[in-house]
Parts: C-alpha cells; sequence; structure tokens
C-alpha cells in the first residue's frame, strides 16, 4: 500500500482512471411535486480509511461504487460520484470525515471498515441529515447510518480450521508447539471480538490443543514492522501466520519467503502474492455488495438505517477452491477436509453467527 499521501484528496471520478467512469451531464434542476419529470442531481462520496490503490478492500469499494453510478448515469439518472482518500493515519479520519461532511455537498457517504461506526456517531448528531452507507461494519439505532457487516466468523473460523491443518501437516516430531499466528494492524472491537476468537475456534476444531500467537503491528502499513513481528512468530514456533494489517501485510509475505512459513490470507484471493506460501484465502464480496446497495440507494429502495450480517450463505464470504496455486500448494487430504468444513456452513449443519 502506497503511504506517501496523508491529505485528504477528492478526486473527479471522471478522471479517476482506475474506474474509468464516463463524465457525468451537468447538474439538472431541484424536483418538485408539480416538477415535469426532472430531478436534482444525486451527489455521492466514497470516503476511504487509507488509499485505494495497492489496498484490495478499498479497491473493491470504489469499483463496485463507481459501477453502479456508471450504469445509473448510463441509464438517465443524475448521478456523480467523488473519491475521497484520508489517508492511513486512523488519527485523521474523523477529522476529515468531519470536514467532509460539513461542506453539506453529499447526498450519500460511503464507507468500509469496523471503525467507521464509532467515528460517524458524534459527526452524525452534528449533522443529522447526512445519510451514511458503511460496509465492513455494524451500527444501530441511527436511522441515517446503514451498515453492513460480513461474517467475519465464518472468515476466520475457515481460516483458523485451514490454518492447524497446515500446521498439523507439517510437524516434524510429536512435542512441536501447536500454535498458528495472526498479525493484525490494530486492536478493534471486531478484531478482538470476532476475529481473533473465531480464528481460535476453527484451530482446536482441527485440534483443541492449539493456540494462537496474537501480535499487533500498531498501524496499517508498516511492512518492516510486520516482518519483524512474523520472524518473531518463526522462531517461537509458528509456522502458519495470518495477516489482517494493510500495507503491514507484504511484511509478512516478505518474512514468510524468506523464513519459509505459511500464510493464511484474509479478504481477497491472495494465492499469487506468495505463490507455494499462501495456502488459505478466505474472500468476502465487497465490490458485489457495494454496487449493489449503491443502486439500490440510487433507485430509492435500499432499506436505510438497519444493520445486516452476509456471509457464506448469502453469497457474500467465501473460501477459495479453485485457484490452480491453491490445488498446487496445498494436499488433497487438506483440501478435502476443508471442503467438508465448508459444506457444513452452506448446508446449515455448522452455524457460525456472529453476536
Amino acid at each position: 500500500m502506497k503511504t506517501n499521501r496523508h491529505a485528504v484528496t477528492t478526486i473527479a471520478l471522471a478522471a479517476f482512471a482506475l474506474f474509468a467512469l464516463s463524465p457525468i451531464a451537468a447538474e439538472g434542476k431541484k424536483s418538485g411535486a408539480a416538477d415535469s419529470g426532472s430531478q436534482s442531481r444525486k451527489i455521492i462520496a466514497v470516503f476511504v480509511p487509507g488509499v485505494v490503490s495497492g489496498s484490495p478492500v478499498y479497491e473493491m469499494l470504489a469499483s463496485g461504487v463507481s459501477r453502479a453510478v456508471n450504469e445509473s448515469s448510463a441509464a438517465g439518472k443524475k448521478v456523480s460520484l467523488q473519491i475521497v482518500e484520508a489517508g492511513t493515519r486512523q488519527a485523521d479520519w474523523g477529522t476529515k470525515l468531519t470536514a467532509l461532511v460539513a461542506g453539506g455537498k453529499y447526498d450519500l457517504i460511503i464507507t468500509s471498515n469496523p471503525s467507521l461506526p464509532e467515528i460517524i456517531e458524534p459527526i452524525s448528531a452534528q449533522f443529522p441529515a447526512q445519510e451514511f452507507l458503511v460496509f465492513d461494519a455494524w451500527a444501530a439505532g441511527n436511522p441515517k447510518v446503514t451498515t453492513f457487516r460480513y461474517n467475519q466468523r465464518e472468515q476466520a473460523y475457515l481460516s483458523g480450521y485451514m490454518a492447524a491443518l497446515v500446521s498439523s501437516s507439517s510437524m516434524k516430531y510429536a512435542n512441536k508447539a501447536k500454535k498458528i499466528g495472526l498479525v493484525a494492524g490494530q486492536e478493534y472491537p471486531a478484531m478482538t471480538g470476532i476475529i481473533l476468537p473465531s480464528y481460535l475456534e476453527g484451530a482446536r476444531a482441527v485440534d483443541p490443543a492449539f493456540e494462537v500467537d496474537f501480535r499487533v503491528v500498531g498501524n496499517w502499513y508498516d511492512a518492516s514492522k510486520g516482518a519483524e513481528l512474523a520472524r518473531a512468530m518463526k522462531a517461537a514456533g509458528v509456522d502458519v501466520i495470518m495477516p489482517i494489517a494493510g500495507g503491514a501485510n507484504q511484511g509478512v509475505i516478505a518474512a514468510a519467503k524468506e523464513t519459509g512459513f505459511y500464510v493464511a490470507w484474509f479478504d481477497d484471493n491472495g494465492f499469487a502474492k506468495a505463490s507455494g506460501y499462501v495456502v488459505s484465502s478466505s474472500v468476502m464480496a465487497q465490490e458485489k455488495l457495494a454496487y449493489e446497495k449503491t443502486r439500490d440507494w440510487i433507485n430509492g429502495s435500499l432499506a436505510t438505517g438497519t444493520p445486516s450480517t452476509l456471509g457464506i450463505r448469502e453469497g457474500y464470504v467465501n473460501f477459495v477452491t479453485d485457484d490452480p496455486l491453491y490445488l498446487d500448494a496445498v494436499p488433497q487430504d487438506i483440501r478435502d477436509r476443508q471442503a467438508s468444513a465448508l459444506k457444513k456452513i452452506l448446508n446449515g449443519d455448522l452455524s457460525l453467527q456472529v453476536k
């Protein structure tokens, strides 16, 4: 992830080459009861708590929203979009989001991050008319804040299950430490309350003796610190590590190639990031969800003000099973056991609800 842009950058999507959205027509007049079919322009902002480039979660977010806006514009709806990057310094996000809302320009602000509801709460109290659509997050009780979270208990459980299977298969002697690792960018409620315990839950479904070595980078960009932590975990007997640390993930990947441990990837298909070292990828359909819910809001059909949890059975969380690099890296017996666990969730035999 690039980390040299910390000022808020507002980019008109017509000039945002990554998404190639065509220019939007000029703003129309405000609609009213007696209006003969004309409509006011809807203006949407995507607030990225980080930078888009190099961050799959935010790339998927921006791409999905862009597609919905592009299609709506092509269909004659008056809607425009701006992308706002807040940089990787989390302490700045509240100030930058407040400034964005205070301008009163946007009908809807779309964002994605588990920490955003807490940041939005005082801003919404100050600007109660502002609408927010937040992915990968949970908040209830505010009619202007609509949230969708992924079932990260399912994601982390499958990742821990696979990590323990791989670790067990690589044990060279009977008294080898039964430990898998997790490197987090920071501690936050979804990490400590859902992801970490579910990762351990999945590992202990393989063997109740497993433990998780959990370490925190302290930010979302320090690849050197990520590598340092991963090397220390390897030295402590950990042979499978799951990084959820933004740009610091690259340090974990580098350390895996250097010292020979395996990686369980989270949120997108990571097998190509380190062929032969990445042994699992749990994915979330962020682009699909962002596209669908942005389209629904534009069309006036989004149920606003309510939180939702979406998982494997709904089609928004999955585990990659058909990537050739997965087939090459992981033995058939381990793939079969992982497929069996995934099937149990799909058919309802294994229920992993988020509390």
